[in-house]
């Protein structure tokens, strides 16, 4: 009966076109899901980002860089509909929009989780400052929810941000590595709150473009014993 109320005072509004979602009860208005382009074959080997040629199996990112994680998963394109979505879920306050995500990423690779079976998911972290003016960590709303509905413990706090950088966006490839430089640590207090060694875990995020922040986040993993590293995000860039 609360739930009915609310949603009668509050009603959910589409991640897509941001208009009350038609028909109620949906997570996202029908037609504006057909908008969306899933990530689909011919596509990346390594990160996932769909590639022109069915002959190649790497996009130019993955056969140009050592990327250190094993493997990576993405739902969408990050094209104009996504790039609007994710701003207004990010930056204001549409926290709900990861209720479309979130049960999206299940149906496409709650099995694919699953085989893979990561000891925790971790997302990526922000620095406190963005987090007070946010509100809140975009990747860890994704991450618990994920975690939820699969069983699988989250560890928020494991990467912790504690250089304050540039926005990604705004830099080329070489500037997001340098911007990134022990950008990230590692907690080792809460590793031990985790009742068993954490060999393989999952970090999850809301866009990968050149791969910059997973794989310092891969890096800091690994060298404090994590043996296998995977992401999954919610929208990722084209490669070619």
């Amino acid at each position: 009966m609360i739930k009915a109320i609310y949603d009668v005072l509050y009603p959910r509004r589409c991640p897509i076109c941001g208009e009350i979602v038609s028909p109620r009860g949906e997570l996202v208005c029908p037609p504006c899901k057909l908008k969306l382009n899933p990530v689909e074959e011919p596509r990346c080997k390594k990160c996932s980002k769909p590639i022109i040629s069915e002959e190649k199996e790497y996009c130019h990112d993955c056969e140009t860089k050592n990327h250190h994680y094993v493997k990576g998963y993405a739902l969408w394109v990050y094209d104009a509909s996504m790039k609007k979505s994710i701003s207004d879920f990010k930056y204001h306050g549409r926290r709900e929009y990861s209720d479309f995500y979130i049960d999206e990423i299940i149906k496409r690779y709650g099995k694919e989780i699953e085989s893979i079976a990561p000891d925790v998911l971790i997302p990526i972290p922000v620095h406190k400052s963005k987090q007070i003016m946010r509100g809140y960590n975009q990747a860890d709303i994704l991450a618990r929810g994920i975690g939820s509905k699969l069983n699988i413990t989250v560890l928020s706090h494991l990467l912790q941000r504690d250089k304050k950088t540039l926005p990604q966006k705004l830099l080329n490839d070489k500037e997001r590595l340098k911007n990134l430089e022990k950008a990230f640590t590692y907690s080792e207090k809460e590793g031990d709150l985790f009742a068993v060694p954490i060999h393989k875990v999952m970090l999850i995020d809301d866009i990968y473009t050149t791969g910059s922040t997973i794989e310092a986040c891969t890096n800091i993993l690994t060298k404090n014993g994590i043996d296998e590293v995977y992401f999954l995000s919610v929208c990722i860039g084209k490669g070619f």
